[in-house]
């Protein structure tokens, strides 16, 4: 009898071992920031235990996500410094510096589907390639001046630019967010026609500001990282104002 309760206690230390060590754990504070900047979008579940609500829930939601990293901090004196006072998953980004949290006492519902789409939506990153998903986090950051760089999936152009343009896009922090729209998607016609574009005349490159709801196209030829820095500075220096509109249509959203 003593040998078999030994066995099961033994069994179940491994599998909590293994549990544990599923995902990062992060014990101080100079430990989250090395694993914030360690990529363009991670997030941490700051969660007491594991028999906290969520727990289970965001080890599942991690294991489908994996283009984000995960890891979870239960160590409470650590949230004060991220200005958590209970039990909440968050998601840092670099692209526009911020943090998204979602506080669980607040969540009515709290499942796996619903972290996915919670992390799916936010995934806001140096480039994020636009989609009905990615839409909501790029119109609802507070940064709302967007460079668009208008491209067909599967051409060598799209390629490079998103190598290349996706390289200019940090010295934009907190300025732009970057964002590849593919020609090639039926469902992207309308942000195409918008700037008086059809796929055949891409690759192309455009700046929408949301704060005067004005737009613009860089002018015809190379699409150089030069040029697209430049395009960009001179939004920043209030030139573009002076230069004439892309498209002639009423703004739709993109």
């Amino acid at each position: 009898m003593l040998i078999t309760l030994f066995f099961a206690f033994l069994v179940s230390s491994v599998i909590a071992t293994k549990k544990d060590s599923a995902l990062p754990r992060l014990n101080d504070t100079e430990a989250v920031e090395a694993f914030i900047d360690s990529a363009e979008v991670v997030i941490v579940a700051f969660l007491e235990g594991e028999e906290s609500h969520g727990y289970k829930e965001f080890l599942a939601a991690a294991k489908r996500v994996d283009s984000v990293p995960a890891a979870i901090c239960t160590v409470k004196e650590v949230w004060a410094d991220y200005s958590l006072s209970s039990d909440t998953i968050t998601l840092f980004r670099k692209a526009d510096n911020h943090q998204e949290n979602l506080v669980i006492a607040d969540a009515k519902k709290l499942e796996a589907d619903g972290l996915v789409n919670f992390i799916s939506v936010n995934e806001v990153r140096y480039i994020t390639e636009y989609s009905q998903v990615t839409a909501v986090g790029l119109f609802n950051s507070e940064v709302k001046s967007h460079l668009l760089v208008f491209a067909n999936r599967g051409t060598k152009e799209y390629t490079e630019l998103k190598k290349e343009i996706g390289a200019v896009a940090p010295e934009f922090t907190g300025k732009f967010l970057f964002v590849l729209i593919n020609g090639a998607v039926k469902s992207n016609s309308k942000s195409l026609s918008y700037f008086g574009l059809k796929s055949q005349d891409l690759p192309r490159i455009g700046i929408y500001d949301g704060d005067s709801d004005m737009k613009w196209l860089l002018p015809e030829g190379e699409l150089s990282a030069e040029r697209v820095r430049e395009f960009c500075q001179s939004f920043l220096r209030g030139e573009l104002k002076e230069v004439e509109q892309a498209g002639s249509k009423p703004k739709t959203e993109l």
